[in-house]
């Protein structure tokens, strides 16, 4: 690394089935940004990178002060949660007393939550682990719609690749903006404002269990685009309106309503991705004749405009 400025020790957690690319990723990113700083001034600070491999017997296993400290991604996150020795539980919270820095990546959330430092504060993970992360700590008030959630103390970032948002909020903290935007030029991404929500596609829960429901979700995907109420949701169930209701609600963790704008919304991001049609005409397709409600409903889930989606995630020709 360039000498310059005052350093920043970071460390990275290379945890059992932590992902690799995102580890050397951070180092390289890392070192590229303390150079970027030290091109605009020999005396800038620099962010100095320290992996370390558990199990950590004492907090003196790392011999300086740490600034902070990256749980990273594992790409068997989405099979099993990670192995959380006691060992690194105790590491963690002891560089949390500190005044570490602690943060979290994707599944890298399941370690950070089991030290308790998370309970009864806000947090995310990936947004496919969101189930299984909230009955695993239901005391989380977990927001998977947030690629980053910033507690000052405590950094948690959704996907397997928001190590570079997290990567980036880091060297905005110890490098500053200008550097951040540098850097984030320099590897040609977006400096800011992404949501995972941006991203996230809409899986129905459908081992539940309850077969009259199972029925109806299975109805819904093939007639999700024709006109559609509660009395014919719970006609097709073969419930009554209000057990119908109760029952949806309760396999599917949504209400029937907003279950089916679900299902529309996931069509039109397929519509809108694949085909050239108007958005218009996608919104009559999946069961819209008001296209401005269309558009509202679209961007409430999404957090973007149909537009601004299409211009993202189009891979239609023109």
């Amino acid at each position: 690394m360039a000498q310059g400025g005052p350093e920043a020790n970071i460390g990275i957690v290379q945890y059992d089935g932590a992902q690799r690319a995102a580890v050397l990723g951070l180092v390289d990113l890392f070192e590229t940004a303390s150079q970027l700083a030290q091109d605009r001034s020999a005396q800038s600070p620099q962010i100095a990178t320290r992996l370390l491999t558990p199990p950590f017997a004492e907090a003196a296993a790392v011999p300086e002060q740490l600034d902070a400290l990256i749980l990273p991604p594992s790409l068997e996150g989405g099979s099993a949660s990670p192995a959380v020795p006691d060992a690194l539980i105790r590491f963690l919270r002891a560089q949390h007393e500190t005044g570490t820095l602690l943060c979290s990546i994707c599944a890298g959330a399941f370690i950070l939550a089991g030290t308790g430092l998370l309970a009864g504060r806000p947090a995310t993970t990936h947004w496919a682990l969101a189930e299984r992360f909230a009955q695993t700590y239901p005391d989380v008030a977990l927001d998977t719609d947030e690629l980053i959630v910033d507690q000052g103390d405590i950094i948690t970032a959704g996907g397997l690749m928001a190590w570079v948002d997290l990567g980036l909020r880091l060297v905005e903290r110890f490098l500053g903006p200008s550097v951040m935007l540098a850097t984030a030029r320099f590897f040609l991404v977006d400096p800011a404002g992404r949501q995972q929500r941006f991203y996230s596609s809409f899986a129905p829960r459908l081992s539940h269990g309850d077969a009259a429901v199972l029925k109806v979700q299975r109805w819904l995907a093939q007639a999700s685009g024709e006109k559609l109420s509660i009395p014919r949701m719970a006609a097709e169930a073969g419930l009554g309106e209000r057990t119908f209701l109760r029952r949806f609600q309760a396999a599917t963790g949504l209400k029937p309503t907003a279950y089916l704008q679900m299902l529309r919304v996931a069509k039109a991001r397929d519509l809108i991705e694949l085909t050239r049609q108007s958005i218009d005409q996608i919104a009559w397709q999946v069961g819209y004749d008001d296209a401005g409600a269309f558009r509202r409903v679209f961007q409430r889930i999404t957090g973007l405009t149909p537009g601004e989606y299409r211009k993202r995630f189009s891979v239609a020709e023109v």
